[in-house]
């Protein structure tokens, strides 16, 4: 198909334009020069053999022409060229026309009658011209016929006048010579603009699918930026209510509300749980995650597994069976542990009747974690979307116990930080099979195992602290949670009361044990750096604790990067009297 008949973009056609003549022009200086040599040089020959006038006066005529050169070299000082490309392509074709008109001139002028030698010789030197330049200025048609047909015509015309047999037949051959040479310029002429053509229609589908995919950044930014402001929203209250809940569920010990508070805990904790899903997600998107790699033994990381998963399988009538392992591998047991946690409650779910196995074996030096079910199954077209965010089969209404469909996309995540691959091969009906590859590492002896978590002591909490916290209910529960414990909470809204709490702690001689500060204050404060400012004025040693409600991948590097530990709202009562105990073990 031409370029004409595909019927291209207007954009496109001008771009193609202004490449067309753009080319004409690069060339300008070099085919004048050759066309002022080769004009001096056949008047030459033909004056020194005819001694003919004639050829003095048609050098004259060529070289005014040259006086119109720099009308044709005006392109390259225009600095609009490219913006008037339809104006400097008409120019173009009226100069070649002048151009070849001249040289079909030259026959009539000093072309022999009865000298076949120098008549040959005219020509072979307009032929050779003629096809010479077809190339230059094959990239518009019009500027082919601008510059071929005037000077062939004009030496068809003159053998024609000369009406013997040898000259009649030149003309002949000339005339389909003529045909032959605008059919393969026509040729070429097509191929250059559809070169063109595809080149811009590829640029022009890049340059689209370059909007899309910045479009589609942003809307995923977008989309980020919006779950994340709705998750701190969100967890804000929900770490209020944990709190308030835990202070209610312990003054009700011992009476009929006691279970209602122990339900209300129950659903803070899965609402809690489901968020924290999420959380992970961000952390693992943000890298805030670093895997600490070692040799580790599976056995215990079997053990942990069948605590937390025994119960569930049971109530389902599950069989569950973690083999013991005398394996060691290299990884990080945490995130392992958390990796193949979503592998077995992944089966578990999916699951009606039979069981779930979990194994190792070596393999080399390798070790396949196998997670076998006898589950559903997975059909071939969806074992690649289950690693997606929100997939989930068989649940087109969001069922909420069935969970959020986050499990195999952390698993994805998990796998890639730590470099274990994950494979999967089911088949509808007959369940499925996870493997999960890892180096084998040495076993160690217990004096060579690094890194391991002790008991938690029974530590004194921190007597004064200072929380910096806009939210009245959290201040309130936060409050409600820790007197009762020993704990003197103090809590401001912002920067310039925590200041003037400072100032009155020193001057009464009773400063503060540790500091807690929300990470978004109020007036898009930022709560590290408040912190940070107020340990820098008051006391350096001061132990500084950041709870943050945020997911947001960029936030999560920047607290990651501070190096101050942090707490993801909503806490549960436990884990911020940790978190407390700690501050107060680095004092």
């Amino acid at each position: 198909m031409t370029p004409a008949a595909a019927a291209p973009d207007p954009d496109i056609a001008r771009r193609v334009l202004r490449e067309q003549v753009a080319a004409l022009y690069a060339n300008t200086w070099s085919s004048t020069l050759a066309g002022t040599l080769l004009a001096w040089a056949i008047c030459a020959v033909f004056y020194w053999q005819l001694r003919d006038p004639m050829a003095l006066l048609w050098l004259a005529l060529n070289s005014l022409q040259l006086l119109r050169y720099p009308l044709s070299a005006g392109y390259h000082r225009d600095p609009l060229a490219a913006g008037r490309s339809s104006f400097w392509a008409r120019r173009h074709c009226r100069e070649l026309l002048i151009y070849s008109s001249i040289w079909g001139l030259a026959p009539w002028f000093f072309m022999p009658a009865g000298n076949l030698p120098m008549t040959a010789l005219m020509v072979l030197l307009i032929l050779g011209l003629a096809s010479g330049g077809v190339p230059a200025v094959a990239p518009r048609w019009a500027s082919v016929l601008s510059f071929v047909v005037p000077m062939m015509l004009g030496l068809i015309s003159a053998l024609l006048w000369h009406a013997d047999a040898v000259h009649l037949f030149l003309a002949a051959s000339i005339t389909i010579y003529l045909g032959a040479t605008l059919y393969f310029a026509r040729q070429q002429h097509r191929l250059l603009a559809m070169a063109l053509t595809m080149r811009f229609e590829k640029e022009a589908l890049a340059e689209q699918l370059a909007r899309q995919m910045t479009a589609t950044q942003r809307l995923s930014e977008e989309k980020t930026r919006f779950l994340a402001a709705a998750s701190h929203d969100l967890r804000q209250p929900l770490h209020a209510i944990a709190l308030f809940g835990a202070v209610l569920e312990k003054d009700v010990q011992g009476r009929p509300e006691h279970s209602h508070a122990q339900r209300l805990l129950r659903a803070v904790h899965a609402l809690g749980t489901s968020l924290d899903t999420m959380l992970d997600v961000s952390r693992l998107d943000a890298g805030v995650i670093v895997p600490e790699m070692r040799a580790v033994p599976l056995n215990p990381i079997f053990q942990a597994l069948n605590q937390m998963f025994a119960a569930r399988a049971e109530e389902k009538g599950l069989q569950l069976r973690l083999r013991a392992s005398p394996l060691w591998v290299f990884t990080d047991a945490q995130l392992l542990q958390r990796l193949l946690a979503n592998l077995l409650e992944n089966a578990v779910k999916y699951t009606i009747q039979g069981g779930v196995l979990v194994v190792a074996r070596s393999r080399g030096d390798m070790v396949w974690i196998d997670v076998r079910d006898t589950g559903i199954g997975i059909a071939p077209a969806q074992v690649e979307r289950i690693f997606d965010e929100f997939y989930q089969i068989d649940n087109p209404g969001r069922d909420r116990a069935q969970g959020l469909g986050i499990g195999l996309a952390i698993v994805r995540r998990l796998s890639t930080l730590l470099s274990h691959a994950v494979q999967i091969v089911s088949s509808p009906g007959r369940g499925s099979r996870f493997r999960v590859s890892l180096p084998m590492a040495a076993p160690q002896t217990p004096t060579q195992v690094t890194g391991a978590v002790l008991a938690p002591q029974a530590t004194p909490l921190p007597r004064r602290v200072l929380l910096i916290d806009d939210e009245t209910d959290v201040g309130d529960a936060m409050a409600a949670l820790l007197g009762p414990l020993g704990v003197l909470l103090q809590v401001v809204p912002d920067e310039v009361l925590a200041a003037a709490a400072f100032v009155r702690a020193a001057h009464d001689a009773a400063p503060f044990d540790a500091l807690i500060c929300d990470y978004r204050l109020g007036g898009g404060a930022d709560g590290l750096e408040v912190g940070q400012r107020m340990l820098e004025r008051f006391d350096p040693a001061l132990p500084l604790l950041l709870v943050t409600g945020e997911t947001a991948p960029e936030r999560l590097r920047r607290v990651r990067d501070s190096g101050v530990p942090v707490l993801f709202k909503p806490v549960a009562a436990h884990t911020l009297l940790a978190g407390l105990a700690a501050l107060r073990r680095t004092d």
